[in-house]
């Protein structure tokens, strides 16, 4: 995947989250524009703890992404909840 393709992905308002999926197999969800910083030949990602802060950071080469896909929407129960 190209730098241009990622910056694309992630500047439609409101962002569509997404999920990157990579050579090796690993997948990245990105839910909100500021967690992917794309750069000239890596994407930079935050690893979140599960208390949902960014604990450490990743650098994937953009090589080895091999596609993003759009997640799913949350499911929601029919009386709102």
């Amino acid at each position: 995947m190209g730098m241009q393709d990622l910056i694309d992905i992630l500047r439609v308002r409101p962002l569509v989250p997404f999920r990157i999926f990579a050579t090796d197999g690993r997948t990245h969800d990105v839910r909100h524009p500021d967690q992917a910083l794309v750069l000239r030949s890596v994407v930079v990602l935050p690893i979140i703890s599960p208390e949902g802060v960014p604990e450490r950071q990743e650098s994937l080469s953009l090589l080895h992404i091999v596609r993003a896909e759009r997640l799913a929407p949350p499911v929601t129960s029919s009386n709102g909840m």
